[in-house]
């Protein structure tokens, strides 16, 4: 076992040690980034050990669910906001899984269409349920009352940070 201090420390922790060093924007950066990193780290661990699958495959599998249609590969790219070629090997091992289903535009075969099948659909309503208890655990030890105030204050910051791009 690491001595404690041998134990890294993560930016917010290490901030914190002389918060007079550092403006309070800053700060709460590092705050939302640590909050994201420790609940990412978790919900990745928990499909891992509960369904074998990675948190990518999961978010392309959310995407899916809600285009009964299907979607263009580039589609999902943007809605995940990651580039064609890291969807390109969701898909394949996906497909090889059978959780979904891809086909190409008779009238452009360059565009594919990728769409859930009656397995995946299934697979990803067994994830979802648990996915969304493992965040209400997580989430937990806040009252629906501050989650509300933190869902219009972090609303606040979406449209403020939006508006620097």
């Amino acid at each position: 076992m690491l001595a404690k201090a041998e134990v890294p420390l993560d930016a917010e922790t290490k901030v914190s040690e002389a918060p007079q060093d550092h403006k309070q924007e800053l700060r709460l950066w590092l705050r939302l980034l640590t909050c994201t990193n420790l609940v990412d780290t978790e919900i990745r661990r928990q499909l891992r050990q509960r369904f074998d699958t990675t948190l990518p495959r999961f978010d392309l599998l959310a995407q899916l669910e809600r285009a009964s249609e299907g979607m263009t590969l580039g589609e999902v790219s943007k809605r995940m906001m990651v580039s064609n070629g890291n969807i390109t090997g969701l898909v394949e091992r996906l497909v090889e899984l059978g959780q979904i289903e891809r086909w190409s535009l008779p009238q452009d075969r360059r565009v594919q269409i990728i769409r859930l099948t009656a397995a995946g659909r299934e697979e990803f309503s067994r994830m979802a349920v648990e996915h969304e208890a493992w965040v209400a655990e997580m989430f937990a030890g806040l009252s629906a009352n501050e989650i509300n105030t933190l869902l219009k204050l972090l609303g606040k910051l979406k449209q403020s940070t939006s508006a620097t791009i």
